[in-house]
Order: structure tokens, then sequence, then C-alpha cells
């Protein structure tokens, strides 16, 4: 490759590897003889030089709940976007397997760790020492303050999007139905429910079912509800809400003339449910991008000792099931100020 490029071998190696700060006009010449020869890295010799795989590991809760792919896809392309590759491990909503897979990522010698808490306290331990070994930043969910960086969506700013939503299409016998798990996001969404149901109805904070974040749970907590006849239904999550609007429909409940139901996180499995789902938009690919921001920042060598937390601004995306004759395509409400905490 130096006589393609007309460079010397120390010249070409340090383009390559990156090791040193080379002119444009030689690291322009020099890939372009690498991919003329067909040339790739060896990443395994590479690492051994460094001391550095060019991987992150990412654990979370269970793959199958359809917000967690969409955060994937984006975390993959944060990262790739700056060279890392993503290894993924699901740990089944376990704390256990949570552990063991975060001890067979370290042994796998990952650069940093990206970690989805199943349990705001069961978690800790695990995370904590892992925290102690590489950088590590938490996402989407916490597990307690100064164990890691933190990056997630203002679950409080959410719901508080919906009841103001709600109580201005004057909707005022409003329920909650949630999971009853310890992870950040159901505690968050349920406490911001019961601070701003009351401004509806007093009696609005108590009329509260916990399950977990399931579409069954959804179907169930129907009949559980309608004999205090609500005349909304705000749900902690997405798949909560289509097994919502699938009970009522099978009971022949109006919604949204009846009954308005609302979501959360904007999956893509909405746009399938009749009517189309009033939710709350996650800004998941400003959640990915300022994770892998965070990680880059530790891997190169910050660490002031200061644990930061982040927190964005979701959106409100308002459509036929809480506003009589919105359109299905969607009708997107303001977004809040974003409100990053450092």
């Amino acid at each position: 490759m130096a006589r393609a490029s007309g460079y010397s071998v120390a010249t070409v190696s340090r383009v390559l590897g990156g090791t040193r700060p080379v002119g444009p006009e030689i690291t322009r010449r020099v890939k372009e003889a690498a991919e003329s020869l067909g040339y790739r890295p060896n990443q395994v010799a590479r690492a051994l030089r460094s001391r550095s795989t060019g991987t992150v590991g990412l654990v979370l809760p269970q793959i199958t709940n359809p917000y967690f792919p969409a955060l994937v896809r984006e975390v993959e392309h944060a990262l790739h976007a700056e060279g890392r590759a993503l290894l993924l491990a699901d740990c089944d909503d376990d704390p256990a397997t949570e552990a063991a897979r975060i001890t067979a990522l370290l042994d796998r010698q990952v650069d940093a760790l990206l970690v989805i808490p199943v349990d705001q306290t069961q978690s800790r331990d695990a995370v904590s020492a892992a925290a102690a070994r590489v950088p590590l930043v938490l996402l989407d969910r916490g597990c307690g303050t100064g164990i890691a960086d933190l990056v997630a969506t203002d679950n409080a700013v959410g719901i508080a999007l919906v009841l103001e939503h709600l109580a201005a299409a004057g909707r005022r016998r409003v329920c909650f139905v949630g999971a009853g798990g310890c992870d950040t996001a159901a505690v968050e969404r349920l406490a911001a429910y019961e601070a701003g149901a009351g401004s509806l109805d007093p009696e609005a904070p108590g009329r509260v079912e916990l399950g977990d974040f399931s579409w069954e749970w959804g179907r169930a907590a129907v009949d559980r509800l309608l004999p205090s006849r609500p005349d909304a239904i705000v749900c902690a999550n997405d798949l909560i809400a289509v097994g919502v609007l699938q009970r009522l429909r099978q009971l022949g409940v109006d919604v949204p003339g009846e009954v308005s139901v609302t979501g959360f996180d904007d999956v893509p499995l909405v746009h399938l449910s009749d009517p189309a789902l009033t939710t709350v938009r996650q800004p998941v690919r400003e959640l990915a991008a300022e994770a892998a921001q965070l990680l880059g920042s530790r891997l190169a060598g910050q660490k002031d000792g200061l644990r930061r937390s982040v927190r964005l601004a979701p959106e409100l995306v308002v459509r036929a099931s809480s506003v009589p004759g919105a359109a299905a395509a969607g009708e997107t409400g303001g977004t809040r100020p974003s409100g990053r905490g450092r």
C-alpha cells in the first residue's frame, strides 16, 4: 500500500491507524490507495495494539417491547458514525440475568457500556460495579443518583402534556393504566399522573390500575375500570394503550366519543391501531445521540467526577383516539423546552 500511495510505510500506518495527525491530501491519497487495493483493517490486531476493542455493550430489559428496537437502531447508528460497534444483550426483565449479561460483556472487553436498567433498586449494585470499570451511561431509565451518567426522556413533561390535552378536550373522569414495576419509567409516569390529575378531578389521582407494560394487561385493565365510567384512559405506554383500544372496541365503547385513550412512546405499532392513537413521542434519535456523545467524552478521558443527567423533552402527537375527527395521520402538539440538566 505504501507503494500504491507513494508514501512511506510509517505515513500509511499513521493514516490508517489514526495515531497521529496527517495532512488532508496525504490522508485522501492513502485512503484511495487502500480502497483500490480492497484493504480492510484487522480489528483484532488493532485492539491488541491500542488495548481498545472499538465495541460498546448495550444491556436492555426486553427486546420484545417495540420501543427498544427503535432505540437500539438509533444507538447503533450513532455509535457506527463514531467507528464503534454495538454488542447487544437482552436480560428478559430479570435483574439477576441483567447482572450476568453485564459481566459477560465486560469479559468480552467492551470499551464502554450502555444500560437500560430493569429495576431502579435491584439493578444498582451491578451497574455501580460496572461503572467503576468502564465508562457507563444509563439510557432511558435510571437506578439512583451518582451511579452513572443518565440520558432519558422527561416522563413528567410527557404526562403533563397528556393531562393538559385531555383537560382542553373537556375530559374530567380520567384514569391511569400503568406498570407496577420498579423501573424509573413506570415510577415517574405514575408519579406525574398522580401529581397532575387532581386538577381535572379530585378523585382522578386515585383511579389507577397497575400491571405491566403489555397489551394483555391493557385489555384486562379495561374490565376493571369501566364500572367507574371513565371518560379518558391515560396509558403508561403504547402496548397498554393498544390493548385498551382493542377491549373497548370489543365491548362497543365509542373511542373517543365516550372515552379518550392516550399512550406513551409512539412506537410503529400505533399506526395500526383503530382509531389512531394519541401518544407521547419520545425523542429516540436525540436520546441515542446524547448517550453516544457522553460515552465518547468519557472514552476520550473526561474524568471530572461529575455524573451528568440529561433529560430530553417529549412531544405530544394528537390523533383520533382522543379527539373526534382528528386526522388519522396525526396532529403534532407543541414541544416543551428540553430542560437538559448536566
